[in-house]
């Protein structure tokens, strides 16, 4: 028995490395391909490239029986790879530049996007789909559909960190678009719990508690785990040390939260902000080690976004399982654009005053288009499986594909023309 499971570990550790290269040569391959040729936002090349690739591969499967590339492709475990493994340093990589004083300008704003217009996003896509599942003939509760809004509604931090940056949106309007989509993971998980509860029929806590627990146990453990690990990296020497704590912060945070049904994805984002604080008023370190530390999250950060990005492409494939394939994504996309466009015209009027000197109707338009959806989204998705039947979860799973490959491609693709027509608005208002 003993040499069966140590036979079965390694097969196991043999297929995560050959899964590892095999990912990796992807992002390598596409990557330098897009560099020479495409010289596309580089998140959206990956994406659209090994989408492109994941097709093939299907029609490839179709025409030769004895392949199994396709079984290979829908092997790749999103879920596990996200929330079992590399969102907190994705989260943290993506935080870690963000600066406390400017957050507590803009506290209230981001509070209401993260809050107010994820519930309201969740609750208009549900009731939308609903509809829409009725008109089309298709069987689905209003709990599942009020699950399946929970699961689209928060942007996502990893999307927004990684292409609307490039975009040279003003600073205080990017710093709000980050934000969002750093904080409202918290409110979507609990959001999900709460829905997800719903539908299975097992008693779950109120939302408010849900999220009480999530968000708060969250920020508790962020602070006091970073507050204990940034004493040793004050006063290390070694560049390496240095970056040994703040793995080790991130990942400790994560794994307590993990045990305590806590937000890990709101403790990582604490801990980030956190050490982006404490290093620039208290690190005795030198601008060459700054640097280095600094470069360190930015290779991680970008070898896991890219990693991410590649998976979900290849993974595409999936959304071919779902029933009425083109008629339930239209419906997807549509209800997410309408749902986005209508809890952001909500809360809007509980925002006060939108910074850079856009209008309330402005900044509707560029957060509606700007509203990215990726990984974590995905990952919800997937752990539906065995909460409802197969049917319903291919068009969950396939509904949040469709959604993600819109917003990330097509929308991805589109921002920067769409942000300079409301930026000549914008200026053209101010002159007057």
């Amino acid at each position: 028995m003993i040499d069966n499971r140590h036979h079965n570990e390694m097969a196991g550790l043999k297929m995560s490395i050959d899964l590892f290269v095999f990912i990796i040569g992807f992002v390598c391959l596409l990557g330098f391909f897009n560099e020479k040729v495409t010289k596309l936002t580089y998140e959206i090349s990956l994406m659209l490239f090994s989408t492109v690739i994941g097709l093939l591969i299907v029609i490839a499967a179709t025409l030769f029986k004895g392949v199994d590339l396709l079984e290979k492709a829908q092997m790749m475990d999103i879920e596990g790879f996200l929330l079992n493994g590399v969102l907190c340093f994705m989260l943290f990589a993506g935080s870690c530049h963000m600066k406390l004083p400017d957050f507590k300008t803009q506290a209230r704003q981001i509070t209401v996007l993260a809050f107010v217009c994820t519930l309201l996003g969740a609750v208009f896509y549900g009731l939308l789909f609903f509809g829409a599942s009725k008109l089309i003939g298709v069987e689905l509760s209003l709990p599942v559909c009020l699950m399946f809004g929970s699961i689209v509604a928060p942007t996502d931090p990893i999307a927004a960190t990684g292409i609307l940056s490039k975009f040279g949106l003003p600073k205080n309007i990017s710093f709000l678009i980050e934000g969002e989509s750093l904080f409202n993971d918290g409110v979507g998980v609990a959001l999900f719990v709460c829905f997800s509860g719903m539908v299975t029929f097992t008693s779950t806590s109120s939302f408010i508690g849900v999220m009480l627990k999530e968000i708060l146990g969250a920020v508790l453990v962020g602070v006091a785990v970073t507050a204990l690990c940034f004493l040793m990296f004050r006063f290390a020497k070694s560049k390496t040390l240095r970056v040994f704590l703040s793995l080790l912060a991130v990942s400790l945070c994560y794994a307590i939260c993990e045990k305590c049904d806590f937000s890990g994805a709101i403790a990582s984002v604490v801990c980030g902000i956190m050490f982006s604080s404490l290093r620039s008023r208290f690190s005795k370190e030198e601008p060459e080690s700054a640097l280095e530390f600094d470069g360190f999250w930015e290779t991680i950060d970008s070898l896991f976004n890219s990693m991410l990005y590649v998976m979900l492409g290849l993974s595409f494939v999936r959304i071919l399982q779902m029933k009425s394939v083109v008629v339930l994504s239209l419906v997807a996309i549509a209800a997410n654009l309408i749902a986005r466009s209508g809890s952001l015209s909500l809360s809007s009027l509980f925002m006060g005053k939108i910074p850079d000197g856009y209008g309330r109707l402005d900044f509707i338009k560029l957060f509606t288009w700007g509203g990215l959806r990726g990984g974590l989204s995905v990952a919800l998705a997937m752990s539906t499986k065995g909460m409802v039947p197969d049917d319903i979860y291919h068009i969950i799973l396939g509904g949040t594909y469709a959604i993600v490959f819109f917003t990330t491609v097509i929308q991805g693709l589109t921002l920067k023309p769409v942000y300079r027509r409301i930026d000549s608005s914008v200026q053209r208002k101010r002159a007057k």
